[in-house]
């Protein structure tokens, strides 16, 4: 019994000319029931896993319908404002950007977003993008956006003609919104199923946060600024952006403005047919040209080129430790996600305040706070390889090193990032004069932070597993994980109380002319108190090496 071999020189089915595809169109009409049955099978199996998952999946659909429907009863009530097209402009497109980034954060929510997976069947990029894009239509975020884009057009439609067009122009959001997804997602499949696309994931806590800051500052602005007529100008704009053009539409259709209707569903339509386009230029891409894992490991002529970084930091031991530290905080997910989620709430805080006019040029201690707690648990953070940086401890000399270098690795990012900070924070309250004893001020509590976390490294460590992305504490070990973060907070502000007291009582006495020197006297008590920390941590950690071993090595 013989096996046939295909022969490498007749062209596969993505590969074919138009009519050489049409002669097997009938083979594929059944592809798109098949996909939508596949992505059900795939939902119905992934629930059966635990009952858990099956929970929460049905709490976060219930959720979203409830929030979705509640958004549909607003746009609904929208209906006659001579503004409504404003905010249904920038509720679509803010939801086209959704669209856009959840694939990027979230892209183990759909596994038929990887199309990769089909690269052995013989299918062709025609039925196979539009297979896929009717079974994107299936699930809990299409409905959501489906309410979202219908109350929209109701909040816009006036007329007979308004809701013709609005027949046309709903679904037809809708399905820029999907595209838009499925483009993104096969345009970085790569990426996504890669380690840096874990690390979008492990990033996407953060996006939310962020979010959530923008929409509240957003509402807060609006309800000042009078109403919706504050968005007027937004809308303007956005209502000839797909797909928040669709509904803009329907909007000129209601002001009898034939023309600017027609205008608006071409843009919306044009935009579909170059994301269809574009998707499957992907498609075609991805399932006839090999990928890294195909790929010779090196290439010929191609040499490994050694970062600059290292041209810049001390030599011997301290470097060497500074250099670990800083591609720990490059390299490793959690560390990177702990760090920008830091550095982000760290300024945010600060600036939402100050542009909400409630703000502080002392809220940029705040950062000085996020950025200090990278301080605490070093030694956990190197999990199970610490036995490799413990074969390098035999006495205090050696621990001291090892915590200075660092402390000096995480001043090389927090020190210049605290003071930018205070310096924007500053700006925008337009108090320069206060600039110094606040920069003194927050150099003073982050010197603090790098010196209890020391201590706090040395006697509290604990581990931090690694398989699980929101998992930050080893079973067993919560207790040791507050007392370290907490307690060296408590005791950070504690050592503070001497700048505090300080910049008290000049105030208070009217002593405002002596202030600036807060700057140079809160910089120099933030390097004794680091100092320290590590003088005290460091005989601690020689001496307990192998309770710290044990401790990190746990999970």
């Amino acid at each position: 019994m013989t096996t046939a071999v295909p022969d490498p020189t007749v062209p596969g089915p993505l590969e074919q000319g138009p009519a050489a595809r049409a002669a097997t169109a009938p083979a594929a009409a059944s592809l798109t029931p098949v996909l939508i049955r596949l992505k059900l099978s795939l939902l119905r199996n992934g629930l059966r896993q635990s009952s858990g998952r099956k929970a929460a999946y049905i709490v976060s659909m219930v959720l979203a319908l409830i929030f979705a429907a509640l958004l549909l009863l607003g746009l609904v009530l929208l209906h006659g404002n001579p503004h409504a097209g404003a905010p249904a402009a920038v509720v679509l497109s803010v939801l086209a950007v959704g669209w856009a980034a959840m694939p990027l954060f979230f892209p183990s929510g759909d596994e038929t977003l990887d199309p990769s997976r089909l690269v052995m069947l013989p299918l062709r990029p025609e039925p196979l993008v539009r297979a896929l894009l009717v079974a994107s239509l299936v699930g809990t975020g299409p409905l959501f956006t489906l309410c979202l884009v219908l109350g929209s057009a109701i909040a816009v439609a006036s007329g007979p003609a308004a809701v013709l067009v609005a027949v046309v122009a709903v679904p037809l959001a809708v399905l820029v919104c999907v595209a838009l997804a499925r483009a993104v997602a096969a345009a970085n499949v790569r990426l996504l199923t890669s380690r840096k696309g874990r690390d979008l994931a492990v990033l996407s806590g953060l996006l939310i946060a962020v979010g959530i800051q923008v929409v509240n500052f957003g509402a807060q602005r609006l309800g000042r600024a009078g109403g919706l007529a504050a968005l007027d100008p937004a809308g303007d704009v956005l209502r000839w952006l797909p797909p928040a053009s669709a509904i803009g539409a329907v909007d000129s259709a209601s002001r009898g403005s034939y023309g600017q209707m027609a205008g608006q569903l071409l843009i919306a339509g044009g935009c579909l047919a170059l994301l269809l386009r574009a998707w499957r230029r992907t498609l075609v891409r991805l399932m006839t040209s090999p990928d890294g894992s195909t790929l010779a490991a090196a290439v010929p002529g191609r040499r490994a080129t050694a970062s600059g970084i290292p041209r810049f930091l001390p030599g011997g031991r301290t470097g060497t430790v500074m250099l670990r530290t800083l591609r720990y905080i490059w390299r490793d997910p959690k560390t990177k996600a702990a760090w920008i989620t830091s550095l982000a709430i760290g300024l945010i805080v600060p600036l939402f305040n100050s542009l909400q006019g409630s703000g502080s040029v002392y809220f940029s201690c705040f950062a000085a706070g996020m950025l200090g707690i990278q301080m605490y648990n070093q030694f956990g953070q190197d999990t199970s390889a610490f036995w490799t940086v413990a074969q390098t401890i035999s006495s205090e000399r050696d621990a001291y090193a090892e915590l200075r270098a660092r402390a000096l690795a995480l001043l090389v990012i927090t020190l210049p990032y605290t003071g930018l900070v205070t310096v924007v924070t500053a700006g925008l309250l337009d108090n320069w004069t206060a600039l110094p004893e606040a920069m003194g001020l927050a150099f003073a509590l982050l010197g603090a932070m790098l010196g209890t976390g020391a201590v706090t490294s040395a006697r509290f460590p604990y581990s931090i597993p690694q398989e699980s992305a929101h998992k930050n504490v080893a079973p067993g070990q919560a207790g040791l994980a507050w007392i370290s973060i907490f307690g060296g907070m408590v005791s950070a502000a504690l050592l503070c109380a001497p700048v505090i007291a300080l910049l008290i009582t000049l105030h208070v006495t009217g002593e405002e002319g002596w202030l600036w020197t807060l700057l140079p006297l809160g910089t120099a008590y933030g390097a004794l108190a680091t100092w320290l920390g590590l003088r005290v941590a460091a005989p601690q950690a020689a001496a307990r090496l192998p309770e710290i071993l044990t401790a990190v090595s746990k999970g």
